[in-house]
């Protein structure tokens, strides 16, 4: 039964790791964009020339 304090204290640890990156994060404004996400699918996706040649050349007959 001794491995179940060290369990604990692990997953303490690796939640507070979690915490602080989450925290960092946000701070550092990593959520400040709200707007985007939601009409991001409204737009159409930029094709180049290269991928626009590769597709074609990939059809089977």
């Amino acid at each position: 039964m001794g491995v179940v304090p060290l369990l604990v204290v692990c997953s303490i640890i690796v939640a507070g790791g979690f915490l602080v990156a989450f925290i960092y994060a946000s701070r550092k404004g990593q959520y400040d964009d709200m707007e985007t996400p939601s009409i991001r699918m409204v737009f159409d996706d930029v094709t180049t020339e290269n991928s626009k040649s590769h597709s074609t050349t990939n059809k089977r007959v």
